[in-house]
């Protein structure tokens, strides 16, 4: 896994979007974030650290507590670790142009039988999620390509403790973990700043 197409797809002389550190001995945990990105459709950017960077998933629906629920995931480019942390709007002629929140963000556990790299590279994966919005047993499991080379997979809860097909935290709970700002208010306050 590498940064390549990261680097590639973005302007940094025009986009707040970080650019990784050369040298990061930092141990990382098992960093997940989940973002909500209002780019050309509302998605949310569901991203775990493997190997120190994000490897991530574009999810239309955002991520559901109801075990029932199989959510598309399209798998985009990887991210470098400090992107966990990015809030902002990317300019509009930018790739991803819009804005985005931390809206979810912890650690997990690994539950397969396998590393998370083996378990990338043979399409299922199997975590346990910390934190504030969604905890619990969530599967990946990558299902085809198309045409563009672009895997899908998708995105489901775990029966268990944590599931619950009554809430719906992409609905109830718009806001930041970071800031405590939902994507509406980052744009009003950036409007403030421009005037």
């Amino acid at each position: 896994m590498n940064l390549k197409d990261y680097r590639k797809k973005r302007n940094f002389n025009s986009t707040t979007e970080p650019l990784e550190r050369k040298k990061d001995n930092r141990r990382h945990k098992n960093l997940f974030v989940i973002q909500k990105h209002k780019a050309t459709q509302l998605h949310y950017d569901f991203r775990i650290e493997i190997d120190h960077v994000l490897v991530s998933w574009a999810v239309p629906k955002g991520p559901s507590t109801d075990p029932k629920e199989k959510n598309l995931a399209i798998r985009t480019e990887d991210h470098p670790l400090e992107y966990a942390n990015f809030e902002g709007i990317i300019p509009e002629d930018q790739y991803g142009g819009g804005t985005v929140i931390v809206w979810d963000k912890g650690n997990y556990e690994n539950q397969a039988d396998v590393n998370m790299s083996e378990a990338l590279r043979e399409g299922k994966i199997k975590i346990w999620l910390k934190e504030k919005k969604i905890q619990g047993g969530y599967h990946l499991i990558r299902i085809k390509n198309t045409k563009k080379n672009q895997e899908q997979w998708l995105l489901m809860k775990s029966k268990d403790n944590e599931a619950d097909a009554r809430r719906n935290p992409t609905a109830t709970q718009p806001e930041s973990v970071i800031s405590n700002m939902t994507i509406e208010q980052i744009e009003k306050n950036d409007e403030k700043n421009n005037k």
